[in-house]
């Protein structure tokens, strides 16, 4: 088994390099950074943090950052909130190389504390925290989150790139994954593919831009409620009529990479969408650029 080296990045912080998927677990802007601009902020956790208790789905856990992330500026506004959280992820290793190498002490105590005792158990309920962590392929545990009926404030979308993981990008997960959210709820992703945005709206959630964070491409929210979000710009809206906006299925949630890929790759051929190329050059000729 991989033993995972800490890789520094811009803002002091470290991430791992996942050889299997060929990618870093973080961009090399700053893996704290990132935790806290494309999912803490962008989920309003900060104006959240006032209500009496929070739920908190975090898909592909990883470092646990996302969630360390979460708790520190939960419990900076209101220490008192009661915090529940269902975090996802398809092996223990990550996790437990993160606390082995110290990278969950940059949060303030007792965070480094509850998520080792979390990485190790699987489970962590002391003071204001509840939370589980689950192991194995997300596509085979979000079922059971959706049917215990937990309705999260804020969920964490954070797996490897649809590129290199299109199975936690396809409309059938997407679908169960909304399924978890409160009505009220956010969802907060670094992706704003087109595919992943589609896979979205088809299961029922209005979308918008998140501001960009360390790269020049924006990210996404989503919500039940599109009163809670911008509308999109009739750029991002024309890119969706696209054949990037072609999403990935997976109809049992049990299909490889490679099935998917191709999957897709069928239907785009079939489809009379516009392709990806038209559309830049009509939208940057029409902006100048």
């Amino acid at each position: 088994m991989t033993n995972f080296d800490p890789q520094p990045t811009d803002d002091g912080s470290f991430t791992f390099f996942s050889e299997e998927f060929g990618q870093n677990f973080h961009s090399s802007y700053g893996a704290r950074s990132e935790a806290f601009y494309k999912y803490v902020a962008a989920t309003q956790l900060t104006e959240r943090a006032l209500r009496p208790s929070l739920k908190i789905l975090d898909i592909c856990y990883g470092l646990g950052y996302n969630s360390a992330a979460a708790l520190a500026e939960i419990w900076r506004v209101n220490p008192a909130c009661q915090v529940e959280i269902v975090a996802l992820e398809i092996s223990p290793q990550v996790p437990q190389d993160a606390v082995a190498h110290g990278l969950l002490a940059q949060w303030p105590e007792p965070i480094p504390s509850l998520l080792a005792e979390l990485a190790t158990r699987g489970r962590t309920q002391r003071d204001q925290l509840t939370a589980r962590l689950e192991w194995g392929d997300a596509r085979h545990r979000i079922p059971s989150v959706r049917d215990r009926g937990f309705l999260a404030d804020a969920i964490f979308l954070d797996p490897f790139s649809p590129q290199a993981c299109p199975q936690l990008w396809t409309v059938e997960f997407l679908s169960i994954v909304a399924a978890c959210c409160a009505p009220d709820g956010l969802l907060a992703t670094y992706s704003c593919a087109a595919a992943v945005r589609t896979a979205l709206r088809t299961a029922g959630l209005a979308i918008a831009d998140m501001p960009a964070v360390g790269r020049k491409a924006p990210g996404t929210v989503a919500s039940w409620n599109q009163q809670l979000l911008p509308a999109l710009s009739m750029m991002a809206e024309e890119h969706l009529l696209t054949r990037a906006a072609v999403p990935y299925r997976d109809p049992a949630l049990q299909d490889t990479m490679p099935q998917i890929m191709v999957r897709r790759e069928m239907e785009q051929v079939d489809c009379l969408l516009e392709s990806t190329a038209q559309w830049k050059k009509r939208w940057f000729r029409h902006i100048g650029v």
